[in-house]
């Protein structure tokens, strides 16, 4: 029961700090909505224990795992009938069994795009966050719509309303797309973590990001700029234009995903051999586990798992989420539940340094003034991202 105590508190106090370092960064620090944020904290807390406490949450955890499951099958079907005649070895290869399902979920998300299913669906949600928060309905929809799609396709999604788009508004737009993860990868995620923290850390991700970001960067919206439009989200004139479209963004995604990976971890190798070159036996990884410990112990990791787990979150920061996670895929028989909780909720956002390029590039795309005020904010995005990361982690540590 102590022990138990004692973590609640960590916790707690993890949650004090992340509020606290987003309130030095803020601003606007008389306008932030506290209110608002006291809500979100409240809705995150009920949702983590009704997933991870309650018979309907689990029931509802293994019908989406088993949706997810179904869906895998069938984008195996079709990576077979292309790559089925390569002779793949025990373990398989990554980009054949993990990338490849891109294709098939971005092919999905086009359709129901297309269909209308998803805006409509996303903009109703985001208006009932809106009204129970107080929050903006552009940043409330973008938040919901970022659980869906990636960060470009999330900010393209709100490109008509561009021009209303305040420096802060644009920071909170920029970090729910930064603190999220496309349902695109969900499918592959799946593939190598456990699915009840990934499927957790969607919904734990869009609030800790509206909060950080709210913190950072306060907003107040006329009535007259704050409404949604979603009439222009898809420029696919049939259903057969939306499934080719869809499969060649995923096509894209994948071969993008693939190529990142190759360089990133070709790179940290560098790294790893130029540290030993001077400090035998270090690597950067072990460098980060001890840079995050502290807050690592915080967040609710057990002090024997703190730097190994730190390492790999730091990875994830400097590299990304793939990575980290092939990195981390061969340690979860070795590490408790809660530490895997923590760490894979950590993991799945779009939190690390190549997302600042991403952001940056896709709004010079959408509006070429505004791409120099996301670049003169970038590392504050990124740290409003990691801290957002941070919350969403520890809020699924207390119940674990």
């Amino acid at each position: 029961m102590g022990r138990i105590i004692v973590e609640v508190i960590l916790g707690l106090l993890a949650i004090v700090v992340v509020i606290g370092i987003a309130f030095l960064m803020s601003n606007d620090k008389k306008n932030i909505n506290f209110k608002a944020i006291g809500i979100m904290l409240v809705i995150q807390l009920l949702i983590t224990w009704f997933m991870f406490s309650t018979q309907i949450g689990q029931a509802i955890i293994n019908g989406i795992s088993a949706v997810f499951n179904k869906l895998i099958e069938f984008g195996t079907e079709g990576i077979n009938f292309v790559v089925g005649g390569f002779e793949i070895q025990e373990g398989g290869v990554f980009f054949f069994n993990v990338l490849l399902l891109i294709i098939f979920f971005a092919t999905l998300l086009q359709v129901l795009t297309y269909l209308k299913v998803l805006p409509i669906t996303i903009k109703y949600i985001g208006g009932l966050i809106s009204k129970i928060t107080g929050l903006p309905k552009i940043e409330s929809f973008n938040g919901v719509n970022s659980i869906f799609f990636g960060q470009s396709e999330a900010l393209i999604a709100i490109r008509s309303q561009f021009h209303h788009l305040t420096h802060n508004r644009l920071y909170i737009v920029s970090a729910s797309a930064m603190s999220s993860v496309s349902a695109s990868i969900v499918g592959s995620f799946l593939q190598m973590m456990p699915a009840e923290y990934i499927l957790l850390a969607l919904p734990l991700n869009m609030f800790s990001a509206l909060m950080v970001a709210s913190v950072v960067a306060p907003v107040t919206v006329p009535e007259e700029e704050d409404y949604v439009d979603v009439k222009n989200v898809s420029n696919d004139r049939s259903i057969f234009e939306a499934m080719s479209n869809g499969a060649l963004e995923g096509g894209k995604i994948a071969l993008i995903v693939a190529a990142m990976l190759i360089a990133f971890i070709a790179s940290l190798e560098l790294v790893n051999w130029l540290i030993q070159l001077v400090f035998a036996g270090v690597t950067l990884q072990q460098i980060l586990g001890y840079i995050l410990a502290p807050i690592g112990l915080l967040m609710g990791i057990a002090p024997s798992e703190v730097i190994e787990a730190g390492s790999i979150m730091g990875t994830k920061i400097v590299t990304n989420e793939f990575v980290a996670m092939l990195a981390f895929e061969p340690l979860l028989d070795e590490m408790s539940e809660k530490t895997i909780g923590i760490v894979t909720v950590f993991l799945t956002s779009f939190a690390n340094f190549s997302s600042i390029g991403i952001i940056a590039g896709t709004v010079k795309g959408i509006d070429g003034d505004k791409a120099a005020t996301v670049s003169g904010f970038g590392m504050k995005l990124l740290i409003g991202s990691i801290l957002a990361s941070i919350l969403s982690a520890t809020v699924a540590g207390l119940f674990l």
